[in-house]
């Protein structure tokens, strides 16, 4: 079969042949028709991640055919016994073990999920990690309700945009910010109640006039921006966050925080269960995941570099089955 490689930090992916892999007991082999990125398949690339081994083949996101059976696959391995936290052996499909990239792959049984009949094979593969993780932060850890005002943070991102389209659909006000305009301008489509670019020196003071306060607030960067949080958030606000791609936090006064009984949440991918909870979601509310742009698998390089510019609005898909 044909797959991305992967055999360096900072190489290029190969489009070569490896060994199909082989049917065994518990795993079922996936005819994988469509595949998606997400950032940690860049960091991968970069030698930004833990516990790197090459060759690899990378991918989390892929929907597929099993014995004429159209599916989806949860996206990670080993979640563990507890519904709370993931445990010691958790890992996320694509390195170590061979990812979507490619146009087969042996994935447990139980990790083989009804694909959502609305959805194409491209939104089914854009949908498993970036769903999975905005919903377990919305829902599981920061228990978004109906008429609460939700901030996302980043929008544009595949897990912002799925929390932004989650969250306005269970009748949550949502704002959003971004670092383009033109960003701004695709988000006005989800039926969001306002933005601003993050920016403006005032962005804070900006969201703070327009929203009055935050009841969730949803980021993924961390950073200082993060300090400002707890000024815009109202009294008994949750703050969930599943990544901290611009690093520490500098600068947060914890008065707020425990004046206002804040809660600080971190969220990391989600369990088998949640990824039902998730797909059953979808389906009610026909929630499409949105997408910038297709390549076939033989063009996964462009995918990589147009997700290191960070300029896409959406998932970049690539398209397997010809």
């Amino acid at each position: 079969m044909h797959a991305l490689i992967l055999s360096a930090s900072h190489a290029p992916l190969e489009y070569s042949s490896i060994d199909q892999p082989t049917q065994s007991v518990d795993y079922e082999t996936v005819e994988l028709h469509a595949a998606a990125l997400n950032h940690r398949d860049v960091f991968i690339q970069q030698g930004l991640y833990a516990g790197i081994k090459f060759p690899c083949v990378l991918g989390s996101d892929g929907a597929g055919f099993v014995n004429s059976q159209a599916v989806i696959i949860y996206p990670a391995l080993d979640w563990g016994d507890s519904p709370s936290f993931q445990g010691k052996n958790f890992r996320v499909l694509g390195m170590p073990d061979q990812g979507t990239f490619a146009e087969y792959i042996a994935v447990p049984r139980e990790n083989l999920f009804p694909k959502p009949s609305h959805l194409s094979w491209h939104e089914a593969a854009a949908l498993p990690l970036a769903g999975l993780t905005a919903w377990r932060t919305l829902f599981s850890r920061c228990m978004v309700k109906k008429g609460e005002k939700v901030l996302i943070t980043g929008i544009g991102g595949g897990v912002a945009l799925m929390a932004a389209q989650f969250a306005v659909a269970v009748g949550a006000t949502v704002y959003v910010t971004t670092g383009s305009e033109e960003k701004l301008f695709n988000a006005a489509a989800l039926n969001i109640a306002g933005g601003v670019n993050y920016h403006d020196d005032d962005w804070d003071k900006q969201l703070k006039q327009s929203a009055g306060g935050f009841d969730v607030i949803i980021d993924s960067a961390g950073g200082d921006g993060f300090a400002r949080f707890p000024a815009i958030c109202n009294p008994g606000a949750r703050i969930g966050f599943y990544g901290a791609s611009l690093g520490k936090v500098n600068g947060l006064s914890l008065q707020p925080v425990f004046w206002k009984q804040i809660s600080l949440l971190g969220s990391t991918m989600g369990s088998p269960e949640e990824f039902k909870q998730m797909l059953d979601f979808v389906e009610a509310h026909q929630i499409r995941p949105i997408i910038d742009e297709v390549f076939s698998l033989e063009r996964g390089n462009e995918a990589f570099a147009k997700m290191e510019k960070g300029k896409q609005f959406g998932k970049l898909v690539l398209s397997i089955k010809k």
